[in-house]
């Protein structure tokens, strides 16, 4: 299992010092040539939400990488960050263009699509794949599936909120966080999903305008907002399940949970890890050969045992441990499926709204 994760959202590079230095280097790197004089590196360029590496090397990414570069001999330069930050940088570089495979977290992963960042390439066992999971036009796949959560410190609250509403309560003031919206995934997510719950846009900002009284402030990294939580800093945060159950096992007062409306149920959705092949990528048929690897039984296997996620191949049916402390951790919670559509298409007046609803 995965211990100490790299910070989800902010600019953290994992494996590969030297490859950041040639991407944003200003002149005549030989990693800056056309993509045509590298088409036969052994070199594949991963550009990643994070979550799924492990700075200890023991993450699900640590693990299938090792395995790829093992089976083909390809090695794998991995840069990783939120998944918002992941689009931008690729949408810099179009006209030199570095990655050869995306993977973020919806809706950025839509947004990747509508900025022509991804060309269509249908990974093996994408047909075992859901069709909500994966585009219609085979621009991306989901390789880990995973959903939306926050987590609480299990030492200083005996038992989970329940609720939105229990958030403003005073005893939350400074001590609730959550990552911010259009930057991180997960921070995307509370808008999505209290819109959800909240029954749309209006509503949902005058719920996060009240919040506000008791957020720290805005970050650009979830995943520093769990170690927090774990020593008491913070009281309750967002996170995703995936992340937070891998999270979880090194620290022990970390709880997940999912809030309702008051006088409702539980809700979530589904948060993926989706993956497409970069248009223009300098080694395509390396970053092929990743997503097949990615959605390989072997890789898919290891999900839940490894990164503590729920594999992306409705096929795969694990039961390690994890699996079976996951479907427990999910059972009566109702997961809704978002209109990516409208998201992708209004996600810059979603994060304004938010912006002006709380002066951030």
């Amino acid at each position: 299992m995965p211990r100490t994760l790299a910070p989800r959202g902010a600019a953290a590079v994992t494996g590969g010092l030297a490859l950041i230095a040639s991407l944003t280097a200003c002149g005549g790197s030989s990693s800056a040539g056309p993509a045509d004089s590298r088409s036969a590196e052994k070199v594949v360029t991963v550009y990643s939400a994070d979550g799924l590496k492990s700075e200890k090397g023991d993450g699900w990414y640590d693990r299938v990488f090792a395995d790829f570069t093992k089976k083909t001999g390809i090695e794998v330069k991995y840069v990783e960050g939120g998944s918002g930050e992941m689009v931008q940088r690729a949408v810099r570089e179009k006209t030199n263009t570095q990655a050869d495979v995306l993977i973020t977290l919806p809706p950025f992963i839509q947004q990747a699509d509508g900025k022509g960042l991804l060309q269509p390439y249908v990974p093996q066992g994408a047909d075992k794949v859901n069709g909500a999971d994966k585009s219609t036009d085979g621009k991306w796949t989901s390789v880990v599936n995973n959903y939306f959560g926050f987590v609480y410190n299990k030492k200083e609250l005996p038992e989970a909120p329940k609720t939105w509403e229990e958030l403003l309560d005073a005893r939350y003031k400074g001590r609730l966080q959550y990552s911010t919206p259009g930057v991180a995934g997960d921070g995307t997510a509370v808008l999505i999903k209290s819109m959800h719950d909240f029954g749309g846009k209006e509503p949902a900002m005058d719920y996060l305008k009240k919040l506000q009284a008791n957020n720290v402030g805005p970050s650009s990294s979830t995943s520093k907002l769990a170690p927090k939580t774990d020593k008491g800093e913070l009281l309750v945060a967002n996170g995703d399940v995936q992340m937070n159950f891998a999270q979880s096992k090194s620290m022990p007062n970390l709880g997940i949970w999912f809030p309702a409306k008051e006088g409702g149920r539980p809700t979530t959705f589904a948060l993926p890890y989706a993956a497409g092949l970069v248009a223009k990528a300098p080694h395509p048929e390396n970053g092929r050969k990743l997503l097949d690897h990615l959605l390989g039984e072997e890789a898919q296997r290891l999900v839940s045992e490894v990164g503590g996620g729920f594999p992306a191949r409705s096929d795969i049916k694990p039961t390690d441990a994890n699996a079976v402390e996951l479907t427990k951790l999910m059972s009566g919670v109702e997961v809704f499926e978002p209109d990516w559509a409208d998201i992708d298409k209004n996600l810059t007046g979603y994060v304004d709204a938010w912006k002006s609803a709380t002066g951030s």
